[in-house]
């Protein structure tokens, strides 16, 4: 876990500074076709939005992903050849985010493969390129845009998704692919969520609580509205007092730092009942440090859960995570299509990805661009991202997604995990 605890440190300042990968070497791509992979020059890619060919035919029907995961990539059909579809993804691989943007990077390409191993999308091949974003995101988007990327998939964080957002001028589809950040989402610029954001994911928490039969409440915070770490305490805050349930105790933390709560939990002993729900977006190792704390004041009956970033640092393989509450991406089980497309990337590449909770999230961002030129039958990306905006009840790997009548936040279902008996268990799925 020490890796994981330095991951975590550098994560929490990610906020507030750029982050550290490379500009050297910044982009590959993987031309997921049998035809000559493009040389990565502009090669007129610029005129993508106009010239670029004819538009796989087909509606919603279109796009089969049980097909494409079932393709054997050692037997596969004639390489299509129609014009190409074109993914861009500006990545972050710097440490702080790299362990959810590599393995994403590296699982996109491999599904573009097996889309291509079946003939492709109505016989045009999906190449795709990355992009790493370094120290200049807006750079690496125009890299993609030049190439002629018709879809962009993202990293989660605003730091470089803004200047990306910045770059496209609205007028390519970007799928902030494992964001939770609602002020991202902006369907008049073609910019998409992919997941629930943080007041779904924490009003889903409140609400099981409340199922749970539990009315007091102990949050962490680092301060009102500020994102991610004030932001999704508040929204525990709104859905749970609205239930009816009451808030005995705020403390403030240091995000990504502190392990000493010494000052909060004397503070906390003075108020609880040992029957509350503490609740924060703190880290794994945080929530369990101070977990131990509470306990060697006799607080041994406490409920403690909290959002995505535990099942991003590891919260499963902590020590005494016993009943701890998370509310992960997707919540995998032996033999479901997350799984088995896991398990037969691990198969054929040799290598297992990291961060499995986030990885259908990044293949979706693809599958819904791919989905959104279908239905509209055009090529153009500003075309693309209007039909986007319209889709409805999408079947992807994660879940249903929806964007018609939203402002680019699908209104997804959480799964609520909890560790039983040293397992990750689904317990509840709230809303969708």
């Amino acid at each position: 876990m020490k890796l994981t605890k330095l991951l975590c440190l550098l994560l929490a300042f990610t906020l507030a500074a750029a982050a550290c990968g490379s500009d050297d070497e910044a982009s590959t791509e993987t031309t997921a076709a049998a035809s000559d992979a493009d040389d990565g020059g502009d090669d007129g890619g610029d005129d993508a939005g106009d010239d670029a060919g004819d538009a796989p035919a087909g509606g919603a029907e279109g796009l089969d992903i049980d097909a494409i995961l079932a393709a054997d990539l050692a037997n596969c059909v004639e390489a299509p050849t129609g014009d190409p579809i074109k993914v861009g993804m500006a990545m972050d691989f710097s440490e702080v985010v790299g362990f959810v943007d590599i393995p994403g990077s590296n699982l996109v390409p491999w599904v573009a493969e097996k889309a291509n191993c079946i003939g492709g999308i109505n016989g045009s091949p999906v190449e795709v390129r990355v992009a790493e974003v370094g120290g200049d995101a807006a750079l690496a988007a125009q890299e993609l845009l030049d190439w002629g990327a018709q879809i962009i998939i993202g990293p989660p964080f605003a730091d470089f998704a803004l200047p990306i957002l910045q770059t496209t001028g609205g007028e390519v589809p970007v799928f902030v692919a494992a964001s939770t950040e609602p002020t991202l989402a902006d369907a008049s610029i073609n910019s998409f969520l992919v997941t629930f954001d943080d007041n779904q994911m924490s009003a889903a928490t409140a609400q099981w609580a409340l199922d749970e039969g539990i009315t007091r409440a102990i949050l962490f915070t680092e301060g009102e509205g500020v994102p991610y770490t004030g932001v999704n305490p508040d929204a525990f805050a709104a859905a749970f007092t609205a239930g009816g349930g009451e808030i005995v105790s705020t403390q403030t933390y240091v995000w990504g730092a502190d392990t000493d709560f010494s000052a909060q939990v004397n503070e906390i002993a003075q108020v609880s009942e040992n029957n509350e729900i503490v609740f924060s977006a703190a880290l794994g190792f945080q929530v369990t440090a101070l977990r131990g704390q509470l306990e060697g004041q006799g607080l041994d009956s406490l409920v403690y859960a909290g959002t995505d970033a535990l099942d991003a640092t590891g919260i499963q393989v902590e020590d005494n995570n016993e009943g701890i509450v998370h509310t992960p991406h997707t919540s995998i089980s032996a033999g479901d299509r997350i799984d088995t497309m896991l398990a037969d990337y691990e198969a054929d590449r040799g290598e297992a990805l990291e961060s499995r909770g986030f990885m259908a999230l990044y293949v979706d961002s693809m599958f819904l661009g791919i989905q959104g030129m279908l239905d509209c039958g055009c090529t153009d990306p500003a075309g693309i991202g209007d039909a986007v905006a319209q889709i409805s009840g999408f079947e992807g790997l994660s879940g249903t997604i929806t964007y018609a009548g939203t402002n680019g936040i699908p209104p997804k279902a959480v799964p609520i995990n909890r560790i039983v008996d040293g397992k990750d268990v689904l317990v509840a799925t709230i809303g969708g």
